[in-house]
Formats: structure tokens, sequence, C-alpha cells
């Protein structure tokens, strides 16, 4: 007799549906965070300041940083009559008070569904204005949280500025890379790495310093940092663009490639060996020059660390939830350290998530996980109790279901609200995938204590 879990399907939903603690973030805030990305940047919501409020606060809660976002501060007399006017004088505002370079404008549900026409709106400011000087470049993303989740949002945003932005011409030798929505730490990484490779890298966006700066005497209005709109403008003259997401749809590089025939590469997320490995192979055939020795003794330990705690984690199952790229690299990840997947769920709706970790697990896994998109943690918790799960892996937002399992959970992603420093977390190349295995390593290691009665130490 097979003593299997069973395989949990999935039931249709009815034509209305109640989600309960959605598993995914609203779109207008992801754009919010590309924006911020940007040199002398200011984000800034069509629609009503709740919005702006609750924004700032969630991001605030993960990266410990302030965050302004502009709003056009909408009422109900707006929702009736447009909300025009005061998109043009909250412009006004935001450029008189933090002099930005770039103003970076998303919709929200209340002007999508009233219909505000943001363009034609740029386009009488633009009118008004005419002659005036010291006006900062404006782009606009069309962002309506019913449609879509925070990573749309981010990669949205991200399309637009390479759309609104980027100029063509000469080709040059800079290389784009647009990893996604990734923490500060991993930015940092990355730009560590093309520099190693003796490339030059135009990264979009750039949250290492905006979203993790150091302590300053002084509050500056527009924190540091974030890539140059300098460099923005000359992506469309770069010998290629790198992007780390295999369930991407449109996306800056596709921009760049049709636009401005700059040829794209697009990877998965360079989480654990696997993924790093196919990563490096890259810089090395762009580069012209073999992989670094720093790196590859990282790698070396890395595969050391595999041996020496690989009897903590073998055969251990695990629930991921969270964004889609990112589950794709986590999934790869587990796999290789001998961590079975057994449920995989995401509030996005790409479809294709399942090809996506089939494709990067396939060779590496028993047997596929089961795979969910438009999940909630409703959902997810009830199937998660008939799978027998060692461990969770995903942001805060699935902690209540891991101390209903009284199993442990490996934070990463986006949001970590319950404990400092998810802005330095770091699962990206070799480095990150040696972070990750720590704590998995870790965090079984203290679950077999905790359950002992007498524990284990050594003398």
């Amino acid at each position: 007799m097979s003593t299997n879990p069973p395989t949990f399907k999935k039931p249709r939903k009815p034509n209305y549906i109640s989600t309960t603690n959605a598993c995914k973030l609203c779109t207008p805030l992801g754009a919010c965070l590309a924006f911020k990305g940007i040199e002398g940047a200011v984000p800034y919501l069509h629609g009503s300041q709740g919005c702006a409020t609750y924004m700032r606060r969630y991001i605030i809660s993960h990266y410990n940083e302030p965050i302004d976002i502009a709003s056009s501060s909408l009422s109900e007399k707006h929702a009736v009559y447009g909300g025009g006017p005061n998109l043009k004088l909250g412009l006004t505002n935001v450029a008189a008070k933090y002099r930005p370079q770039l103003i970076g404008i998303a919709t929200t549900c209340l002007t999508e569904t009233i219909g505000d026409d943001v363009k034609m709106y740029l386009h009488q400011y633009a009118e008004d204005t005419k002659g005036s000087v010291g006006l900062p470049l404006f782009v606009n993303v069309s962002t309506p949280s019913y449609s879509g989740t925070h990573m749309e949002g981010f990669h949205a945003a991200i399309r637009e500025v390479v759309a609104q932005v980027s100029e063509g011409g000469p080709r040059g030798e800079v290389v784009n890379l647009l990893p996604g929505f990734v923490s500060s730490a991993d930015y940092r990484l990355l730009a560590e790495i093309m520099a190693d490779f003796g490339l030059g890298c135009t990264l979009l966006p750039d949250l290492s310093e905006t979203m993790d700066g150091p302590a300053l005497l002084e509050y500056e209005k527009i924190q540091g940092g974030g890539t140059p709109i300098a460099a923005i403008k000359a992506m469309g003259r770069s010998q290629a663009t790198i992007e780390f997401g295999p369930t991407l749809a449109a996306t800056g590089g596709t921009v760049l490639a049709e636009k401005f025939s700059v040829p794209n590469h697009r990877l998965g997320m360079p989480v654990g060996i696997r993924e790093t490995d196919a990563f490096f192979s890259l810089l090395e055939t762009i580069s012209g020059r073999p992989t670094p020795e720093k790196y590859a003794k990282q790698r070396g330990r890395l595969v050391d660390a595999y041996v020496d705690a690989h009897k903590y984690v073998f055969g251990k199952r695990a629930i991921l939830y969270g964004e889609e790229d990112l589950l794709v690299g986590m999934c790869s990840f587990l796999a290789e350290i001998g961590v079975q997947p057994v449920l995989c769920a995401s509030g996005g709706t790409s479809g294709k998530l399942k090809a996506a970790i089939a494709a990067a697990t396939g060779d590496t896994l028993p047997e596929q996980p089961q795979v969910f998109e438009g999940m909630d943690f409703f959902e997810i918790s009830e199937i998660a109790e008939t799978l027998q799960p060692d461990l969770v892996v995903g942001h805060s937002k699935g902690y209540p279901l891991a101390k209903k399992l009284n199993i442990p959970l490996i934070r990463v992603g986006f949001p970590i609200h319950d404990r400092v420093g998810g802005q330095r977390i770091l699962h990206l190349g070799y480095a990150g995938a040696q972070h990750l295995f720590d704590m998995v390593a870790n965090a079984m290691i203290e679950k077999k204590q905790d359950d002992s009665p007498v524990g284990y130490f050594y003398m």
C-alpha cells in the first residue's frame, strides 16, 4: 500500500472569488519599488492618499528605511469628475519640493476604474509647462491592483522606463542587467560580479543604496544611489541584455531587443549552483574571460558544505510560496541539496510556473512538486496539511502556516516583517546559496533539538 500523501486537486473557483490572505501584493507597490531604484526618482501614485500610506508602511517594515511615495490624493469628487487637475498639481508640487530627476507615475484601482487617461494628462501638462526650467522626466505605467501582482507591477515599471527613456545609437560595450526584484544585498553582489568580469554594467533597478543606505547626519529627501538616468538613456546602445526570470512576459529586455536590436539573454534567477553556473557561463562568453578564482573557490566551498551537512537536509519535504521566478530558483536550489519540494504556490498567474520548475529540476528531483498559481494562504494551508512537510520556505506572510504545522520557516524574498535584515538576505550566486544552505541545515538541526526531550550537544 502506498504511503505517499495524496495529490490535492485545486477546486475550480466560482465567478465570485473571496481571497483570504493573498499570496501576492498589489501591483503599484511593485512599481514604486522599481522607480525607487532609479537615481533621483520619486514614485508617484495617481489615486487616493490611502494607497500611498499603505505601501509606504509595508515597504518600510521590510527595509527599515524611509521611503516617500507621492500621491495625487483623489477624493470622491475626483472619482466622478476625473483626477487630471490633482495629478497636474501634484506633479508641480513634487517637482518644486523634491527637485527629482524623474517622477514615476503609477495608476491605482481608482484611476483605472474611472478611466483616467494619464498619457493625455501628461501631454497637457507638458504643453502647460512648455519653456519651464528644471522639470524632471515623467514615466507612467498602468498598474491596477485588481489585475496582476506586485511583481507584474515591478516589471511593468521597468519596461516603461526602458521604453520611454532609453535611446539608440552606436553600439557600446556596456551590458544591461535586469535582475528583477531581489534584495539590496543581491544588487550589491551582482554589481561586484559584473565588475570582476571586467564588464561595464547598467543595473536596472538598483536598490542597493536607495533602500539600504548608511546612517546620515541629515535627512535626504531623495536617498542617494540608484541607476543613473544617463545610463538608462544609453541602454539602447549596449552590447547585450541579461535578465532573470523564466516566467516573465514582455519586459525591459524585450523592449531593448525589439526597439534597438540589443541581444537579450534570459536566465533563471541564479539561486544555487546549477543556475549560478549558467549565469557565470554566459558572463564568460560575453566578457571573453574565465570565471575569477574567488568565485571558483566560493563554488568549491559550497560543494564542500553540501557534502558536510547533507545528512541534515536530505529527504526533507518543503512547501514553497512567493514570487514565481524566485520560486523556480529556490526549487532548483532545494533539489540540488536533497530537499524534496512538495508544494510550490504563487499568487502570480503567468501560466509558466509549472513548466519552469520542471525545466529547472527535471533531472534532479525524483518527483515533481504540486504547483499552483493564483493561490492564497487559506488554500495553501488546506493543501499543506496533507503533505507532511518538514519546512516552509517563503516570506513572513507564511509564518502562521509554519506555526500551525510546527515546522521551521526559512525566510526569503519579500516581505520580511517579523525579522530585521530582510533587505540584507543574500539569495543569489554561490555566496547566496551558501547562506541559504546554512539557514536550511541549521533550521533542521534546531528542529531536531527542540523536538527531543533531552536535545543534544558536544561536551
